[in-house]
C-alpha cells in the first residue's frame, strides 16, 4: 500500500506597493539612474561647498591674479596656458581679477540652486493648493482661479522676470543705495515663484475635474468624507505623478532662468558668486580666453540634461504606458 504523496503548500505570493514597483521600474532604466546621480552630485557639491574650499585651499573672492605676480599678463589675462589651469588652481583662475574658477563654479551651482529649489518648492506648493482646489471646487471658484492663471499667464515669463526684479528691488532699497544680497535672493525667489507655478495649477486642475467623478470619490462622498479626506487621501494619490515630473522640469528651467538674470544684471552681483555670473565674464573675455566659460557652460549643460532625463524616467516609472 503507497503512502499519499505529499505535496508541499505553495509559497505565498509578496505583494508589491505602486512605490516599489515604480523603484522597481526606476531601477531598470539606466538614463534615469545615471540622471539621479548626476543630479545628487549637483546638489552634494553645492551643499558641500564650503568644505570643498577649504579642502581645496582657496576661496571665490580672493584676487590671486593681482596679489601675486606671473598670473595675468600686462592684458590681464592667465599667463599659463589653457585659462592657468595648473596643479595649484584646477580649472583656472579668472581674466581681469584672477580669481579661482573652480571655487567660483562651485560656490555660483550652491547659489543658483538654493535660488532656484526654493522657488521651486513654493511653485509646486502654490501650482498643488490652487490646482486642486479649482479642480474640486468647481463653479465660480473654479472660474475666477482660472480667469487668474489665464491673466498670470498672459504675461511673457523671461520679460516678466526682467521687468519686474528691478521693481521689487526699488520697493525696498532706494535707487542710490546698494541693494544687499539677501534681499536680492529673496527677490529672485519671489519673482520666480510669483511667475512659476500657473502650468503645474492648470495641469493639475484638468486632472481633478476627470478625478472627481470617478467612482472612488463618489464612494467616499457616499460615506460622509470630508472634503479635505477627500482630496488627501483619494485625489492626491493620483497626482503625484504629474507633481514629480512637472517639479523635475522646473527646477532645470528655474536654474535658467536665475542664470539668465545674472546674467543681464538684474539678479545676483558681484561679488557674490552666481552660475549666471560666470556666463556673464565668459562672454567678455571668450575671445582671448575661452576656458573660463568652458566649465561654467559644460556644467550647466550636464545638470539641465540629466534633469529632463530624470523627468522623463520618473515620468515613465510611474506610467508604464508612456514609455515610448
Amino acid at each position: 500500500m503507497t503512502s499519499p504523496t505529499l505535496i508541499a503548500p505553495a509559497p505565498e505570493l509578496a505583494g508589491r506597493s505602486p512605490g516599489r514597483l515604480m523603484w522597481l521600474r526606476f531601477r531598470r532604466d539606466r538614463a534615469g539612474v545615471v540622471s539621479a546621480c548626476v543630479v545628487v552630485f549637483f546638489f552634494a557639491v553645492a551643499a558641500a561647498a564650503p568644505l570643498i574650499s577649504m579642502v581645496y585651499g582657496k576661496d571665490p573672492t580672493t584676487t590671486y591674479g593681482l596679489d601675486e605676480t606671473g598670473l595675468l599678463n600686462e592684458y590681464g589675462y592667465p599667463v599659463a596656458p589653457n585659462g592657468g589651469i595648473s596643479g595649484r588652481f584646477w580649472f583656472g583662475i579668472e581674466p581681469t581679477l584672477g580669481r579661482d574658477v573652480l571655487t567660483q563654479l562651485v560656490y555660483g551651482i550652491r547659489t543658483s540652486l538654493l535660488i532656484a529649489a526654493a522657488a521651486t518648492v513654493l511653485c509646486v506648493v502654490t501650482g498643488v493648493l490652487i490646482g486642486v482646489t479649482a479642480g474640486y471646487v468647481g463653479g465660480r471658484t473654479d472660474y475666477f482661479l482660472g480667469r487668474f492663471i489665464d491673466l498670470l499667464l498672459a504675461f511673457p515669463q523671461q520679460l516678466s522676470f526682467v521687468a519686474f526684479t528691478p521693481v521689487v528691488y526699488a520697493l525696498f532699497v532706494s535707487p542710490e543705495k546698494e541693494t544687499p544680497t539677501y534681499l536680492r535672493v529673496v527677490t529672485l525667489i519671489v519673482v520666480l515663484w510669483a511667475l512659476g507655478w500657473m502650468g503645474l495649477a492648470r495641469l493639475l486642475r484638468g486632472q481633478v475635474l476627470s478625478l472627481r467623478e470617478r467612482e472612488f470619490v463618489e464612494a467616499a462622498k457616499v460615506t460622509g468624507a470630508s472634503p479635505w479626506r477627500i482630496i488627501t487621501r483619494e485625489l492626491l494619490p493620483n497626482l503625484w505623478t504629474p507633481i514629480l515630473v512637472q517639479s523635475t522640469l522646473m527646477l532645470p528651467a528655474l536654474v535658467t532662468a536665475e542664470a539668465g538674470l545674472s546674467f543681464i544684471g538684474v539678479g545676483i552681483v558681484e561679488p557674490t558668486p552666481d552660475w549666471g555670473r560666470m556666463f556673464a565674464n565668459g562672454a567678455k573675455y571668450y575671445e582671448s580666453d575661452i576656458t573660463y566659460i568652458f566649465f561654467p557652460g559644460i556644467a550647466m549643460i550636464i545638470f539641465v540634461v540629466a534633469f529632463n532625463l530624470l523627468g522623463d524616467s520618473v515620468r515613465d516609472a510611474f506610467d508604464p504606458r508612456t514609455q515610448r
